[in-house]
């Protein structure tokens, strides 16, 4: 493989691992010498300190990571500092608005109200610390419990689940139901 060409792949594959990455494999996943690997790694490293680059190759016994040079971690700790808020789509909102209201709940009964798969959000949700698993139901398949962490109750301005406004009422959200399964059969029509 041309030079150029192996470092591009080398430095892709560092930036998308994120962590360090074996001699042996990058050799093996590109299908050229350890040799030849480290060879570019240190081409990488000599061309990124010639260029002042942002970057640096840290290069381990037998692993190489693309890092981030230590004069601009001043920089990054500044952007750090300002994390961007999360959006939240109308299927998390809802699948929040569940958990909220009936937790401690599995991702199974979160999928009977929805009627959809919400694995995407759910994960989305974990992530974002809005939610979090409580444990596990006693069941089988000891499915896993959902409920709402500090970090909702700090985004949405309650100190408690007690301050949310109240459950809908059953019998006003069957009329909405009703409402809304005509307007979509009206719609179907057309």
């Amino acid at each position: 493989m041309e030079m150029n060409k192996l470092i591009a792949a080398i430095e892709a594959i560092l930036f998308t691992m994120g962590n360090s990455v074996d001699i042996q494999t990058l050799a093996r996943t590109l299908e050229v010498s350890e040799e030849e690997i480290r060879n570019a790694v240190q081409e990488m490293s000599v061309r990124y300190e010639q260029e002042d680059r942002g970057i640096r190759i840290l290069q381990l016994e037998d692993a190489c990571q693309l890092c981030t040079k230590k004069e601009f971690y001043e920089y990054l700790i500044r952007i750090a500092m300002h994390p961007k808020k999360p959006v939240l789509t109308d299927v998390m909102l809802e699948t929040l608005s569940i958990v909220a209201y009936k937790q401690p709940v599995t991702r199974l009964e979160i999928e009977k109200i929805r009627g959809v798969k919400s694995d995407h959000a759910v994960n989305k949700l974990v992530e974002y610390d809005l939610i979090k698993e409580l444990g596990r139901l006693d069941a089988p398949g000891r499915p896993i419990l959902f409920g709402t962490t500090e970090e909702f109750l700090r985004c949405f301005g309650v100190q408690s689940m007690s301050e949310l406004p109240p459950d809908p009422d059953p019998v006003k959200m069957a009329d909405f139901k009703a409402e809304a399964e005509e307007e979509i059969k009206l719609k179907l029509d057309i």
